[in-house]
C-alpha cells in the first residue's frame, strides 16, 4: 500500500480534519465508521471520498444515491465521506482538493462538467488515488472505472416511449421538439443520441432542438416557452431529457390548455414525474434503479479499498470510449426501464418510492387505485 493510502489510525485523523473543512461549507456530509463486516475479504484500509453534483437538477442525488452509497459502505465497514457540491463548480473543485489532501484511497465523483471533473481526476490519479466516475463519464480525466446506466439506451427508451405516445394520439408523423440536458454533461449528449435517432427513424421531423444549461428547470421553462412561441405550438410531441425539464415544458403547455394533449417525456422516475405520468400530463419516464448503480459503484470502491484490483476489474465487464483521450474506460453499464402509468407500480414495488409519496391528492389517489399503485 502506498504512502498515499491511509492506515487505520491515520485515516481516522485525516477524515476528522476533512469533515471539519467540508462541514463548514454547508454542503452536508455523511460519514461511515461501522465495524468491518466478516466477509472473508481483507479488512478495509483507507477512506472513500464521494462528490455528488447538486440537489436541484434531480432529487435522486440526496434522496437515493447518498442513502444507497452510505448503506453499502456501512455494511462493508468502509470509512466514507459523502459531500454535495450544490451545483457550485468552485465548491466542487475545493471538495476534490480537500479529499486529495486528506489522502483518500478512492475518489468517487459525479462531475458538474468534464473540464472541472478532469482537472480533479488528473490530480487524484497523479497522487495514486483510484477514481471512479459515477453516473457521468468525465471526458479526459483518466478515471480508472465508470459506473452508470447505458445512457444511449436511456435515450432510446425515451424516444420509443414518445413515439408510442404520439402514435396513440393518432399522430404517425409531425413536428417534434427536443428539450435536451446540459451541454456540458456527456450523459445529455448520449441521451439525445438515443432519442433523436428513434424519433427520426419513426418519420417525425425535429423542428426545435435546444439544450438547457446546467439542467436548470427555470431556464428550461423559459427556453420551452420561446420554442412554443416560435412554433406557434405546432408540434405533436416533446422529448425532454429528464423529469425536471419535462415538468417545465408541461407547465408551459398547461398555461396554453395543452397539458396531457401533447406527449412529453421525462427520466429519473422522480415522485413528481411519476405523479404526472399517473395523471396523464407526462406520457412516460425512465426508471434507473439507483440502488443497483450505487451498489455497483460501492462494490468497486470496496474492492479497491481492500487492495483487490483483480476483483474490481472483474466487476467492470463493459467498456466506454472516452472521446477526449481515445481510451476505453472499464465500465459497469446497467439497463434502464421505461415507465408508463401502467408500470408506475413497478417502481414502488422495487422500493424506489412509496404509494404514500405518490398518492397525495384525491385525483392521485384515484389514479393510484386505477393503476394498482399501493
Amino acid at each position: 500500500m502506498s504512502k498515499r493510502h491511509l492506515g487505520l489510525a491515520a485515516g481516522a485523523a485525516a477524515l476528522a480534519m476533512l469533515l471539519a473543512a467540508c462541514g463548514s461549507s454547508g454542503g452536508g456530509s455523511t460519514t461511515s465508521s461501522a465495524a468491518p463486516s466478516d466477509t472473508g475479504s481483507a479488512a478495509p484500509q483507507g477512506t472513500v471520498g464521494v462528490i455528488l453534483p447538486d440537489a436541484a437538477s434531480s432529487a435522486r442525488w440526496e434522496t437515493a444515491d447518498r442513502k444507497y452509497l452510505q448503506e453499502a459502505f456501512d455494511a462493508a465497514g468502509v470509512e466514507a465521506d459523502i459531500q454535495n457540491a450544490n451545483g457550485d463548480k468552485a465548491k466542487w473543485s475545493t471538495l476534490c482538493d480537500q479529499f486529495i489532501s486528506a489522502g483518500v484511497s478512492v475518489l468517487l465523483i459525479v462531475n458538474l462538467d468534464s473540464e472541472t471533473g478532469a482537472a480533479c481526476a488528473s490530480k487524484a490519479v497523479a497522487q495514486g488515488i483510484k477514481v471512479i466516475d459515477y453516473d457521468r463519464l468525465t471526458l479526459g480525466g483518466g478515471s480508472s472505472y465508470y459506473v452508470s446506466f447505458d445512457n444511449v439506451a436511456v435515450g432510446t427508451t425515451i424516444g420509443e416511449g414518445l413515439v408510442k405516445c404520439m402514435q396513440d394520439n393518432g399522430n404517425a408523423s409531425g413536428n417534434v421538439v427536443l428539450l435536451n440536458g446540459s451541454p456540458t454533461d456527456n450523459n445529455a449528449t448520449l441521451f439525445k443520441q438515443g432519442y433523436e435517432k428513434v424519433i427520426k427513424d419513426a418519420g417525425y421531423t425535429i423542428t426545435e432542438d435546444q439544450a438547457v444549461p446546467d439542467w436548470d428547470n427555470t431556464k428550461a421553462g423559459t427556453i420551452f416557452e420561446q420554442m412554443y412561441t416560435k412554433t406557434n405550438g405546432d408540434f405533436v410531441g416533446v422529448a425532454s431529457a429528464n423529469d425536471g425539464l419535462g415538468g417545465a415544458a408541461i407547465a408551459v403547455l398547461d398555461k396554453n390548455g395543452l397539458a396531457g394533449k401533447i406527449p412529453v417525456t421525462g427520466q429519473d422516475a422522480t415522485d413528481e414525474g411519476l405523479q404526472r405520468v399517473l395523471l396523464g400530463t407526462q406520457c412516460m419516464t425512465v426508471y434507473k434503479a439507483i440502488k443497483k448503480e450505487a451498489d455497483a459503484a460501492s462494490a468497486l470502491a470496496i474492492a479497491l479499498i481492500q487492495g483487490d484490483t483483480a476483483k474490481a476489474d472483474s466487476l467492470a465487464t463493459g467498456k466506454t470510449a472516452d472521446s477526449v483521450t481515445g481510451k476505453d474506460v472499464p465500465s459497469v453499464l446497467l439497463v434502464p426501464q421505461g415507465i408508463t402509468a401502467e408500470t408506475v407500480k413497478d417502481v414502488v414495488a422495487d422500493g424506489f418510492t412509496t404509494a404514500a409519496n405518490l398518492c397525495v391528492t384525491e385525483e392521485l389517489k384515484a389514479a393510484c387505485a386505477e393503476y394498482g399503485v399501493s
